[in-house]
């Protein structure tokens, strides 16, 4: 800003006025530059020639004058996001036709139209469920012969039979898993009701000829007419003892084990256990296999050994039931079974 007092009637634009002088410079410097830059281009004869484009321009740009469409959406939006109705790439478009062909050619050599009777053969003649049995039949001929050694031979004979073992071991696992976890465990450890047959507490003895005995006939199983059979009488729903001496009784069966008890129950049980008890489980509680009658002093119970569960079991009597497996295990394999259990560890 210059010091010169400035004349209010001077326009904004007027030369006399101190702010303009600079920006007056200025243009005058740049129209004289632009003169002198005018004057060094010379003069054109002809107009210019069209400019023709580069090769790799008319490569990129085949669509050139094609307007750009959008693609259409299928009206799927979530969230913002816009499903578009693109075409499926080639290469899957492809596989998929392949996989008809496929499909085409399989339909005819293989089974696969179901018909009323059965589905069509194929030109192959392929069949499944006969590949299989033809698969079973060729694996019972290669077992045959050691079967026909595991039959032959008496029972206790077979743990001292390396190769008699190793069959049964193997073929009783095999048959355990499918028919025998469902109630004693796939570590066979048993449960409520079920026996455990890892410890040495067995309800109708743990030799390999018991165990045999038991998986060929069954505890109290009805279609079998030489099933293993014991029934504990129901005291307290035939009414043969009363409420308050079935909690005695429970009392002094708890006491047998070393159990807490109510110390007047367990007197007054002792001699309605004498009475009811002592000829199936023995004087001392120590049970008798002979009848599958449970020992009461070992701390192992089958059902429980609360005060609940004792007065429902001396009340309602336990009335469990094994399937005798003769008609539907061959002897080879029941006997395979009864190694694989007595090899358990509560084997005696």
């Amino acid at each position: 800003m210059s010091d010169t007092p400035r004349d209010p009637a001077d326009d904004h634009a007027s030369p006399a006025n101190p702010d303009n002088q600079i920006g007056l410079g200025r243009q005058s410097a740049d129209a004289d530059h632009a003169a002198k830059i005018a004057g060094d281009i010379p003069p054109r004869t002809a107009p210019d020639a069209p400019v023709t484009p580069r090769a790799k321009a008319r490569r990129a740009g085949k669509r050139h004058g094609v307007a750009q469409q959008e693609t259409p959406s299928t009206g799927h939006q979530w969230d913002g996001i816009t499903e578009y109705d693109n075409p499926m790439p080639r290469w899957w478009l492809w596989t998929f036709y392949a996989t008809i062909v496929w499909a085409f050619f399989y339909v005819i050599a293989y089974p696969a139209i179901p018909m009323l009777t059965q589905a069509t053969q194929g030109v192959l003649k392929t069949n499944a469920r006969t590949e299989v049995a033809a698969e079973i039949e060729r694996f019972a001929q290669a077992n045959a012969p050691v079967q026909t050694a595991l039959v032959a031979a008496e029972l206790d004979d077979i743990p001292a039979d390396p190769q008699l073992l190793g069959y049964a071991t193997n073929a009783g696992a095999a048959l355990y898993r499918t028919w025998c976890t469902q109630c004693h465990g796939a570590g066979a450890a048993g449960g409520p009701g079920y026996p455990n047959l890892l410890d040495d507490s067995w309800l109708w003895g743990g030799s390999l000829a018991d165990i045999h005995l038991t998986l060929q006939h069954g505890i109290r199983d009805p279609l079998d007419s030489d099933t293993r059979y014991s029934e504990m009488p129901r005291y307290g729903t035939d009414e043969l003892l009363e409420p308050t001496q079935i909690v005695q009784v429970a009392g002094y069966v708890r006491s047998l084990s070393g159990l807490d008890h109510d110390a007047a129950d367990a007197a007054e049980g002792a001699g309605i256990y004498a009475d009811n008890c002592a000829a199936c489980h023995m004087d001392d509680g120590s049970g008798d296999r002979g009848q599958g009658a449970p020992a009461l002093n070992d701390q192992v119970w089958l059902y429980g050994s609360d005060p609940e569960t004792l007065v429902r079991i001396i009340s309602q009597g336990p009335y469990g039931v094994m399937p005798a497996w003769s008609d539907r295990l061959s002897e080879a394999e029941i006997r395979s079974l009864a190694v694989y259990v007595h090899g358990l560890g509560g084997g005696e």
